[in-house]
């Protein structure tokens, strides 16, 4: 049994206290390793033709809550000695949850900051918010909606089926999620497909490489930009996926902006969440996402004699097909590999032996010690947005876009959304890093290099979505 489906322990009557779940791994590690510089939030924008009714998306966003209730939590206070860190449930919210902010100037800007910058607090029930801006870019006719989540108690996919059940109430139409895409399994030749990890890769306790630091800003926090791309055409039967696409966009993009910046050739190991969870009302609400890493090779990154900062297009289009073959093969037999969410090491260390202020003393410093061998970044593709997101007379959803908290050692993360048959790309990175124009650079090398995927010509053998 997982955390995610403890059950909760309640005491009925009246007078009794409120129901508990104590912390899954991944809450409890989040916790212990909170800082007020660089929040861990996760951000969803919903970007619709018209704006809703204030009262009835209230109702309607109050009723999604009591229909998932594992959102309706907060931290639970206890002594210091205690072993666990425990969630209340609550019958509602102790907060207002949605709120329509007035119309300033550059209110879409501002909505963002926020989300980077001020977390709702654990303390009060539920730990997310939701803004609902007018976006006068479009002459203030159209609207966004604005989720700030928590990411200590929630991930992105699990409120975006409370935002979706939300919208059914709103909107009395149908948001049933669509099937998810299937991968036609390769035959014996094509690889992957099996339980084992691939071979032939950089050690896993090699030191990857990281992002090279760009013209850094003097504060602290999470710096974003979003974009709107196509979704990256295939060739028909080839055997990787939009997401193997997207992984080797993001490691050819990291691996030129070291180049540039006079980094010294290494392996990149880029974190990918997987997300086995069902989409529709069962859908457990929590932090439900496994993160795996899918290593890289430095000289596969590079053109062949290539050592100096050489311009976009360096690679073949055969070296980059036959990267996105060995991508697909890594990133198929990663998602077989059955293992807990952070991995054993995280499920040893919050065992409850020690009191969780113990614990988390020794969580952050095991993880100030290990930040050379974190990840180099994180690509989170959340995929096709599977709800329709119809808010009835507000319309439905134009474009999604989706944030992963970018703090240090890291400092960058990807993540991308599809809807509408369109791409929407969000770079979000630590300031202390990277600046914006380096972002804006960061995109065009992104943009480049998931251009040069398309178009090539697939080997026989093997299929995939």
């Amino acid at each position: 049994m997982t955390a995610l489906e403890h059950p909760a322990r309640r005491a009925d009557g009246p007078g009794r206290p409120p129901r508990r779940v104590p912390f899954p791994v991944v809450d409890e590690v989040a916790r212990h390793c909170l800082q007020e510089e660089e929040p861990e939030t996760v951000h969803i924008e919903v970007h619709l033709p018209g704006t809703p009714d204030a009262a009835r998306l209230k109702a309607a966003f109050g009723e999604a809550l009591r229909r998932h209730p594992r959102i309706l939590v907060r931290e639970a206070r206890g002594p210091w000695y205690r072993r666990r860190y425990e969630w209340e449930l609550t019958e509602g919210p102790d907060v207002e949850v949605v709120t329509f902010p007035e119309p300033v100037p550059d209110a879409l800007k501002r909505a963002r900051e926020r989300a980077l910058c001020d977390a709702p607090p654990l303390t009060a029930s539920p730990p997310i918010r939701l803004e609902v801006v007018a976006d006068a870019d479009a002459g203030g006719t159209s609207s966004v909606l604005f989720l700030t989540i928590n990411h200590t108690a929630l991930d992105g996919p699990a409120c975006l089926r409370v935002l979706a059940t939300a919208a059914e109430l709103y909107g009395g139409r149908d948001n049933a999620p669509a099937a998810p895409p299937t991968r036609t399994p390769v035959s014996a030749d094509g690889g992957g497909g099996t339980d084992q990890p691939p071979s032939g890769l950089p050690s896993p306790w090699a030191a990857p490489a990281r992002v090279a630091h760009g013209t850094p800003a003097p504060s602290p926090g999470n710096g974003m930009l979003v974009a709107d791309l196509p979704v990256p055409r295939r060739p028909k039967g080839a055997p990787y996926t939009v997401n193997d696409q997207l992984m080797v966009a993001t490691a050819l993009m990291i691996a030129h902006w070291n180049r540039e910046h006079g980094s010294r050739p290494r392996p990149l190991r880029i974190t990918m969440p997987v997300d086995d969870r069902p989409r529709d009302m069962t859908m457990p609400i929590g932090n439900g996402t496994r993160l795996v890493e899918v290593p890289f090779g430095a000289d596969e990154l590079r053109p062949e004699g290539g050592t100096g900062t050489s311009g976009p297009g360096d690679l073949t289009s055969d070296q980059i097909h036959a990267l996105l073959r060995r991508t697909s093969d890594r990133t198929r037999a990663l998602k077989a590999l059955s293992r807990p969410q952070l991995g054993h090491g995280a499920t040893l260390l919050t065992a409850p032996v020690l009191p969780v202020t113990m614990r988390a003393a020794v969580t952050r410093g095991l993880r100030r010690a290990a930040g050379p061998w974190t990840s180099t970044t994180l690509l989170s593709n959340i995929g096709r947005v599977p709800y329709a997101l119809d808010f009835g007379d507000a319309g439905a959803a134009t474009a999604v876009w989706f944030s992963a908290p970018a703090r240090m050692p890291r400092g960058l993360t990807v993540t991308t959304a599809s809807t509408a048959g369109r791409l929407h790309l969000a770079l979000r990175w630590s300031r202390t890093l990277l600046s914006h124009g380096d972002g804006a650079h960061l995109r065009d090398l992104f943009e480049h290099y998931l251009h040069a995927t398309q178009n090539l010509h697939p080997t026989p053998e093997g299929s995939g979505t």
